[in-house]
C-alpha cells in the first residue's frame, strides 16, 4: 500500500489504520514525524542493518486471489476509501497493457506518476516483464523545455501522462514549431477530458508521427479500461471532432451503458458507464456496504458470479461503436486529473466549529477546473481572511494540496429557489483576488516582464510585486507553463522549483536576477551541468 510522504500526517495515520498493515518502509527522514501505531512494525531502509531479517526463501504468496496492492482514492463520506486490486487482475491487465502499449524489450518508458496512484502501475509493470527500461522522472515535475530535452537524452519511446500536462505540452511544443523528438514514438494520456485543440497543437509541433491515444479507467477497473487512437486526427486523415472519445474496451473487460432503469442505453442515448470483466477490484477495503452498492451483479453475463462497476461516468456510443464520454452522475470532480468527492472535503469543513453550512464545486479556472467553498459561518467574523487562514490551515492537516479549494467564498445565507432548494446559479462568482496584498507596481524591467508573463499565464488583469502565484490560482501545471515562458521568452534559465520556494512576485524576481545562471550551446545550465558531470551523464 503506498503512501505518499508529501501527505498530511493525520490522512496517512488515517490509512495506515484502515489498511491494517504490519510492516512500513520508508526512510528515517520520513518517519521520524510519523505517528505509526504501536503494533506496525516500521523499518528505515537507509540507516537500520538489514541482516538482522531473515535471507532465506519467502514462502509462496502467489495465489491469484491474493491482494496485489490497496490504493486509496477520495472517499464521499469524508475518508478516503481503499481500492482493493488481485493479484490475477495487476498480473493480468500489465500483459493486456504491454499489448496496447505496444511494448518491447527496446523500448524506453517514462515512469511519470507518482507511485501512491494507479497510474505508476501501468508505466511499471508492463515495461518490466517484457525487459524494457524505465526512466524514473523523480519528485521534480517538469516544465515542457525540461520534459523535452529528457525525452532526447534519455532516448525516452513512450510515455503515458495526465490530460492536463499533456495539453500543457502541446502548446509549448506547437509555439516551438517542429523539431527532433529522438526516438519518442508513442504518447498515451488519460485522466480526464481530451481537448481538440491540444490534438491541433500536437499537429503544428509536428508530432503526427508520434501516436497518440487517449485513454480512460478508474481504479476499481485497474487502470485503463479504454483507449482511442487520436494519430488520425493529427494527420489529418479523419476530421477532428469537437469531442474526442475515450474508445473501445481493451482486453479483459466489457463495457455497457444503461438508462435510469438498468436497460441497455440505445445507440447515441447517454447512460451510466458500467464495467465488467474480469479485472475488477476485489471492492473497498472494510467497505462491504459500498463495494456491494457499486460492484452489481452482471446480468449480460453467461459466467455465474460475473459482476459489474459502477463507475458513475455519463456516456454515449458513437459512430463505429467508440463511447464518448459525458458528464458525472454525482459530485464527483476530476481536478488536474484527481478524482476528487466534493463530499470529503465538506466533511472537513463541517468539522470546524465556524463553519454552520458549506457546498463545495468545481469552477472554470485558469489551466482548467479549480475548488470554490461557499460557506456560511455561525457568525461572520469581522477579519474575513482571518477566517479563511485558518479554515485553510485546518483543511491542510487532512487534506492533500489538490484537494484544498483555491477560493473560499464566505456568505450570509445560501441562496435558495422558491422551493427550498440550493439556488446553485445564484452563487457568486469567487474574488481571484481573495486574501492579495494591496496593489504595488512592478518597477524594474525583469519585474514587468515577470509581471506580465504572470498574468498571461494566470488569467489576470495585472500582477503586483506583492502578489502570490498560487494564491492567485497556479497550480504546479501553470508554475511548470510559466517556468517554459520565462526561460524561453526571457533567455535564462531556472529551475521550477524556485516559484515554489518563492511565489511572491518581488521574491521571485530578485531570486532570478541573483540566480547567475547562464545557458550553455545545448541549453543546459551550468548547475545543471556540473550535476550531470558528478552523476556521470
Amino acid at each position: 500500500m503506498p503512501l505518499d510522504p508529501d501527505y498530511p500526517h493525520e490522512r496517512l495515520a488515517y490509512m495506515m489504520e484502515d489498511s491494517g498493515i504490519a510492516l512500513l518502509l520508508g526512510h528515517s527522514a520520513q518517519l521520524q514525524d510519523l505517528a505509526v501505531a504501536p503494533q506496525v512494525r516500521s523499518l528505515c531502509l537507509d540507516s537500520e542493518p538489514l541482516d538482522a531479517w531473515p535471507s532465506h526463501a519467502l514462502p509462496a504468496l502467489g495465489d491469484p486471489d491474493n491482494l496485489a496492492y490497496i490504493m486509496y482514492t477520495s472517499g464521499s463520506t469524508g475518508r478516503p476509501k481503499g481500492v482493493g486490486i488481485s493479484a490475477a487482475a495487476l498480473s493480468r491487465h500489465a500483459h493486456v497493457a504491454q499489448g496496447f502499449c505496444g511494448l518491447s524489450a527496446a523500448d524506453r518508458v517514462l515512469q511519470f506518476s507518482t507511485f501512491n496512484f494507479d497510474a505508476f502501475v501501468e508505466q511499471l509493470y508492463p515495461a518490466l516483464i517484457c525487459g524494457a527500461s524505465v526512466v524514473l522522472r523523480g519528485p521534480t515535475l517538469w516544465d515542457s523545455e525540461t520534459f523535452y530535452r529528457e525525452v532526447v537524452t534519455q532516448g525516452i519511446t513512450f510515455a503515458d501522462l495526465p490530460t492536463a500536462y499533456w495539453y500543457l505540452l502541446a502548446k509549448d511544443f506547437a509555439a516551438k514549431g517542429p523539431r527532433d523528438y529522438g526516438s519518442l514514438r508513442r504518447i498515451h494520456m488519460g485522466g480526464e477530458a481530451m481537448a481538440a485543440d491540444g490534438v491541433l497543437a500536437w499537429q503544428q509541433a509536428g508530432l503526427g508521427h508520434v501516436r497518440l491515444l487517449n485513454t480512460y479507467g478508474p481504479t476499481e477497473a485497474t487502470v485503463s479500461v479504454m483507449s482511442h487512437d487520436c494519430s488520425a486526427y493529427v494527420t489529418g486523415e479523419q476530421p477532428l471532432p469537437v469531442q474526442i472519445p475515450i474508445g473501445k474496451a481493451l482486453g479483459g473487460r466489457s463495457i455497457h451503458l444503461v438508462d435510469a432503469d438498468a436497460d441497455l442505453a440505445l445507440p447515441g442515448a447517454i447512460g451510466e458507464l458500467l464495467v465488467g470483466g474480469e479485472l475488477l477490484a476485489r471492492g473497498y477495503h472494510n467497505r462491504p456496504g459500498l463495494t456491494a452498492e457499486r460492484f452489481i451483479p452482471d446480468p449480460f453475463a453467461t459466467t455465474p458470479g460475473a459482476r459489474l462497476y459502477r463507475t458513475g461516468d455519463l456516456a454515449r456510443y458513437r459512430e463505429h461503436g467508440v463511447v464518448e464520454y459525458a458528464g458525472r452522475i454525482d459530485h464527483q470532480v476530476k481536478i488536474r486529473g484527481f478524482r476528487i468527492e466534493l463530499g470529503e472535503i465538506e466533511a472537513r469543513l463541517r468539522e470546524h466549529p465556524a463553519v454552520r453550512e458549506v457546498l463545495v464545486v468545481d469552477i472554470d479556472g485558469p489551466g482548467g477546473k479549480q475548488l470554490a467553498a461557499y460557506l456560511v459561518p455561525n457568525a461572520m467574523p469581522e477579519a474575513e481572511d482571518g477566517l479563511r487562514a485558518e479554515l485553510k490551515a485546518h483543511l491542510g492537516a487532512s487534506l492533500p494540496d489538490y484537494m484544498v479549494p483555491m477560493y473560499l467564498v464566505l456568505l450570509e445565507r445560501m441562496p435558495l429557489l422558491p422551493n427550498g432548494k440550493l439556488d446553485r446559479k445564484a452563487l457568486p462568482a469567487p474574488d481571484t483576488r481573495q486574501s492579495q496584498p494591496a496593489y504595488v507596481a512592478p518597477v524594474s524591467e525583469l519585474e514587468q516582464q515577470l509581471a506580465a508573463l504572470w498574468a498571461e499565464v494566470l488569467q489576470v488583469e495585472r500582477v503586483g510585486l506583492g502578489d502570490d502565484f498560487f494564491e492567485l490560482g497556479g497550480h504546479s501545471l501553470l508554475a511548470a507553463q510559466l517556468i517554459s515562458k520565462i526561460n524561453s521568452g526571457l533567455g535564462i534559465d531556472i529551475p521550477l522549483r524556485l516559484l515554489f520556494e518563492k511565489p511572491q512576485l518581488n521574491d521571485f524576481a530578485q531570486a532570478c536576477a541573483s540566480t547567475g545562471l547562464s545557458l550553455s550551446e545545448d541549453g543546459l545550465s551550468d548547475i545543471e551541468r556540473m550535476m550531470n558531470e558528478m552523476a556521470g551523464v
